[in-house]
């Protein structure tokens, strides 16, 4: 099959082909192919061959093969030329079901009846279709091309069944259709054009440039607020770093103070150079003087503690 489909591709000669599948798709192709090609070919299939008749006194009846004339040959090689492409566009499955028919016309009817089926098929089809024509509505973070693929889908569906709608009122239904975000625009397009002669097509234009230039602005947006949010983080980090830096040099100042008070004391005071080094305690050392003070003040309190309650005791003993 895909053999076949490949070699149609190549010439503009060579007929869609149909495998059964896509009925719709392959009836519009072959279709123009025939009309393309001989426009009473496709007039054949429509109407039917016109078999050569003759008129005896008033009474029309069937040529006689051996009356024929150019014309009447002319008319019926059209009919087997036309038997002639639809056989060679279809696969196996779909000759043996159409090579009995003996005009091209039936050939055709044939796989109409098989694919859309009957009136009856048909009406019920074009319901369904109808309605979801008239429930159409672009979804939620659509595209416009992807919306009007669906709107044309259904169309020509449509179409292909027999029904089919103005050109102005695709063009109302595609604005309809819109969110409400599209409002402005819809309103501009109604008061800028004439919905009586826009083609589809132009509207399909002016929609897809519109949804380009509300896609820029909404790419600006983002860009600024993350713009504002890195300036913002940036502000908070460098607080931080002042605040950081603040406290270090408030300490820093405090230090200095301090180095300046003992060095002032020392000048006031001056001691022998070996007494000043006994006595200068490091850091580490009156810190660890004055854990040893601590701890002998809490040792006296515990200590001063029970003698007070042994002392209490003995006088109730008394």
């Amino acid at each position: 099959m895909n053999l076949n489909i490949g070699l149609e591709g190549s010439s503009i000669s060579r007929p869609p082909f149909f495998d059964g599948n896509n009925y719709s798709f392959w009836k519009t192709r072959m279709t123009i192919f025939l009309q393309s090609l001989d426009y009473q070919l496709w007039h054949i299939i429509v109407n039917g061959p016109r078999m050569p008749t003759r008129t005896i006194e008033g009474v029309v009846s069937p040529k006689p093969k051996n009356e024929y004339n150019d014309n009447d040959f002319r008319m019926l090689q059209l009919n087997s030329k036309a038997k002639h492409v639809l056989f060679f566009a279809v696969g196996p499955n779909e000759f043996n079901r159409i090579s009995s028919c003996d005009s091209a016309k039936e050939m055709w009817g044939l796989l109409e009846v098989t694919y859309e089926g009957t009136n009856q098929v048909k009406e019920s089809k074009i319901s369904m279709l109808v309605h979801e024509y008239e429930l159409f509505i672009m979804h939620d973070n659509e595209s416009i091309s992807d919306m009007f693929t669906r709107f044309t889908t259904i169309i020509n569906s449509l179409k292909n069944l027999g029904k089919s709608y103005p050109n102005q009122e695709l063009v109302r239904k595609i604005l309809r259709c819109l969110p409400k975000s599209w409002t402005p625009k819809v309103t501009a397009i109604e008061e800028a054009k004439d919905l009586s002669i826009l083609p589809l097509e132009q509207l399909l234009g002016s929609l897809m440039t519109h949804e380009t230039t509300m896609k820029n602005h909404e790419n600006v947006e983002v860009k600024k607020k993350k713009a504002i949010a890195f300036k913002a983080s940036k502000e908070d980090s460098e607080s931080d770093e002042d605040g950081d830096v603040a406290l270090i040099t408030s300490q820093f100042k405090r230090f200095l103070k301090n180095q300046k008070g003992r060095k002032t004391f020392k000048k006031n005071f001056p001691q022998d150079e070996e007494s000043s080094k006994r006595e200068e305690p490091t850091a580490m050392n009156a810190k660890s003087r004055a854990t040893s003070i601590t701890n002998v003040q809490t040792s006296k309190r515990k200590r001063n503690s029970r003698k007070r309650m042994n002392t209490s005791r003995r006088r109730k003993r008394w």
